[in-house]
């Protein structure tokens, strides 16, 4: 076995990483380097040429360092700028690049999450700062189209839970609930082997899960629940076309033959888990961004490329 050469470390081919810490210090060594990336991801391919939206062509684009340090490029023939952070979540942000982008990385990089405490002390910048970052993270780049429904592939399990708080009573079959308690209510939907989508809701009546449903889930489709009385008429807003079974969790029976609604409640055991484990509190305010994240998480989970990268090219969409 050759000798390591530590000068120049590199990831372990048995290492879980698709990208370690020194491959993203590699590719982003300061803040040059992170917004010419941005630079050649929205603008320019090479670098030099791109289009001109005063002259209507492509035209060679030249950056000059000024005194005020602004992050754009100007056009060689009319002089018009373009500013490669203009329109992202970095516009406007005094923050460096660098830091946006290793931010980034942190929060890809752990399994369950980052609290915005724990950024502020890896960043170095103040816990407000750190906490604006973050939410900006998770409610423009992580959040999910729900034009892409769910259930063209496999069947779709769909369940709602509590979040946060303390449970006031038990139900019939003497186990906590939340319901009647000021926990903040949570549905979701997941196609078996796919994607999952969440969402916070007032409550559980029928009109708010039917709309849900027909939001997120595709007429006919196979849906599996519990036997909770709101999804009595699911299939009726469809034009019957939805294929409804139910699992009767009020029996203890969990699993029968292939109804069963397992998957949802194993996406509701790593959203409660992580919020547990990385936030310890969450407020309804903010729930429905810390979903976004848990969601995006599970959505990648089979992504043949990085989370990092997947992120990234996020943020080079103008929002």
């Amino acid at each position: 076995m050759p000798p390591v050469n530590r000068n120049k470390p590199e990831r372990a081919k048995s290492s879980e990483s698709q990208y370690s810490l020194m491959e993203f210090m590699k590719e982003f060594p300061d803040d040059a380097a992170c917004l010419n990336w941005l630079w050649r991801s929205r603008y320019s391919e090479d670098g030099e040429h791109a289009q001109c939206p005063k002259c209507q062509q492509v035209r060679v684009f030249t950056r000059y360092e000024t005194k005020q340090q602004r992050q754009s490029w100007t056009c060689g023939s009319c002089g018009y700028h373009l500013h490669p952070t203009a329109g992202t979540i970095f516009h406007k942000s005094s923050t460096s690049l660098h830091l946006w982008f290793y931010g980034m990385y942190l929060i890809t990089s752990t399994r369950c999450g980052i609290s915005a405490k724990q950024l502020e002390r890896e960043l170095g910048v103040t816990y407000k700062t750190a906490w604006r970052m973050f939410n900006l993270i998770r409610t423009e780049l992580m959040s999910e189209n729900s034009a892409n429904k769910l259930g063209a592939d496999a069947p779709v399990e769909i369940d709602e839970t509590y979040v946060g708080g303390k449970p006031r009573y038990r139900n019939a079959t003497n186990r906590f609930t939340g319901r009647g308690t000021k926990k903040a209510c949570v549905v979701g939907a997941v196609e078996r082997g796919g994607r999952v989508f969440a969402s916070t809701i007032k409550s559980v009546s029928i009109p708010t899960l039917t709309n849900f449903v027909v939001e997120h889930v595709i007429p006919a489709s196979e849906v599996f629940t519990d036997e909770l009385s709101s999804y009595n008429d699911l299939s009726a807003p469809v034009g019957g076309k939805m294929r409804h079974r139910r699992i009767k969790h009020s029996e203890r029976v969990y699993v029968s033959g292939d109804v069963h609604t397992n998957t949802i409640e194993g996406f509701w055991s790593l959203v409660k888990r992580g919020i547990n484990g990385a936030y310890h509190s969450v407020s309804k305010k903010y729930l429905n961004s810390y979903l976004n994240e848990y969601v995006w998480r599970y959505n990648q989970r089979l992504n043949p490329r990085d989370r990092f990268h997947s992120l990234l090219l996020r943020s080079a969409r103008p929002q």
